[in-house]
């Protein structure tokens, strides 16, 4: 069974140093809303891109990369959710995902590295890689670790 093992975000209401490139700002949460054509209530980075309104890793991915040296906490990719259970650089674009019991997201492409990305890790060698999937929310509603992740249909 796939399943959300990791949920973080970017608050809006927390202070951030701007133009810093040496790490990511997320912090971990049990439980989320996704809204709407916007992304998690409440992050910083949610409405601002239609086409990345989630970042989604795989475990098995994130495992891999550890084995190479990088940092793979949760958020250490720029990552919302890592998901167990599912290769999520083998679904293809349109594919829509429900996760716990109402939310659903479809997958736009994937997420490639960038130097951004590698400042943060403070290692080299993904940049222009596929490290994940970026996701619209189609359907809104509560998330929570540990929720079910289901595959729905390929929309494309």
């Amino acid at each position: 069974m796939a399943k959300i093992i990791s949920i973080v975000y970017q608050p809006i209401e927390k202070e951030y140093e701007e133009g810093r490139f040496d790490y990511f700002i997320r912090e971990p949460v049990d439980t989320a809303v996704l809204v709407t054509n916007h992304g998690i209530e409440g992050d910083r980075k949610a409405g601002k891109n239609p086409r990345r309104q989630l970042n989604l890793l795989s475990v098995n991915w994130l495992d891999a990369q550890s084995k190479a040296g990088y940092k793979t906490a949760p958020g250490e990719f720029g990552e919302q959710l890592i998901v167990e259970g599912l290769d999520l650089l083998a679904l293809p674009r349109g594919t829509r995902l429900q996760l716990g019991d109402t939310a659903v997201i479809q997958i736009n492409g994937s997420r490639d590295g960038c130097i951004r990305l590698e400042a943060a890790q403070d290692k080299t060698g993904l940049a222009g890689e596929p490290i994940g999937i970026l996701a619209t929310v189609i359907q809104g509603g509560a998330i929570h670790v540990g929720d079910r992740v289901t595959e729905l249909v390929n929309a494309a």
